[in-house]
């Protein structure tokens, strides 16, 4: 059983739903290295350091609040509690919205958590996760978590309800910092149609088992090698794509690859060439070879003709003469 990383109250109006918080997620994707001193492989040591008394045990530190330059205030357990705000033990619904408006702030998620409500709180809880799930809305509430206030989203999910906290709209960046092209780009029915038929091939339903991190299996095969003393095996060398400039031959080949379908890999020669093969010239090309196979057997059927005339007219003056 987990352990719950905060214990509060729901409260909307005059409704105090107890709860408990739990986290939703676990890393477990990353490889853990420890930093070891590079001339004798030994693992270093983070101490802590007091510039008076040298080391000191972690347990003999405290945390302060720098006010003034080199002026410090010391803030306790109890300091943190006191704090004014209902937000610190009661998770605050402060407005329901609809659960699928456009909003890009509600995109931005710090954490996720899953709520358990105490035994006195089961049916308050089912009776707002039904009302949510019902009126398609979500409830958007506040929590102190961390020593500090985060705004939050309440949704139903599943047999529970999931509390996603999110950024502050002054920590969201805004997209105009970006260098964006402000005219709209200009494309080609054919583009935009063959764009459509690509996204239509690699289209589905969302199955998260089929992912998994690949990058964390490749690199433990690296360390099992080093471990073992073999050499780490060359990454292959990727397909240089900046020669690419033919949109619509680029989007043909990878409509053909998303379907399984057998795309015909260009020579040496031709990767080394400057431009890349537009669709018409491959078209064109493949009419050429299609009209002089096509004449290949007519030269044939001449041919036999002829030979056969021959055979004929031999055998009409060898019988004269007999």
């Amino acid at each position: 059983m987990p352990r719950a990383m905060w214990r509060g109250a729901i409260q909307f109006g005059l409704v105090t739903i107890p709860v408990r918080l739990y986290l939703a997620t676990e890393s477990r994707g990353g490889i853990s290295f420890n930093m070891l001193h590079a001339e004798d492989q030994k693992r270093i040591q983070m101490k802590v350091h007091c510039p008076d008394h040298g080391e000191i045990k972690r347990s003999d530190t405290v945390r302060g609040y720098e006010w003034s330059k080199g002026q410090y205030v010391v803030l306790e357990e109890s300091d943190f509690e006191a704090v004014p705000l209902k937000t610190v033990r009661s998770i605050e619904i402060e407005q329901f919205v609809p659960a699928r408006r456009q909003d890009p702030g509600a995109r931005f998620v710090r954490g996720s958590y899953y709520l358990e409500p105490e035994p006195v709180g089961r049916k308050a809880f089912a009776l707002l996760k039904t009302v949510l799930q019902e009126s398609d809305l979500q409830a958007v509430c506040k929590i102190v978590l961390k020593d500090r206030e985060q705004l939050a989203a309440l949704d139903p999910f599943g047999p529970t309800m999931l509390l996603s906290t999110l950024y502050w709209p002054d920590e969201v960046r805004d997209v105009a910092d970006l260098d964006l092209p402000q005219e709209e780009a200009d494309f080609k029915p054919a583009e935009v149609e063959m764009a459509r038929q690509l996204v239509q091939a690699l289209s589905g339903e969302f199955e998260a088992d089929r992912y998994k991190d690949e990058y964390r299996e490749a690199l433990l095969g690296v360390i099992d090698a080093r471990i073992a003393g073999q050499p780490v095996a060359a990454p292959e060398p990727e397909t240089e794509t900046s020669k690419l400039t033919d949109l619509m031959a680029v989007l043909e080949a990878s409509v053909a690859a998303a379907r399984g379908g057998a795309a015909e890999t260009p020579t040496d020669d031709a990767a080394e060439t400057e431009e890349p093969v537009s669709v018409e010239k491959v078209r064109t090309s493949r009419s050429r070879k299609t009209k002089s196979s096509s004449k290949k057997p007519r030269r044939s059927t001449a041919k036999t003709t002829a030979k056969s005339k021959s055979k004929a007219a031999t055998s009409q003056a060898r019988r004269k003469t007999a």
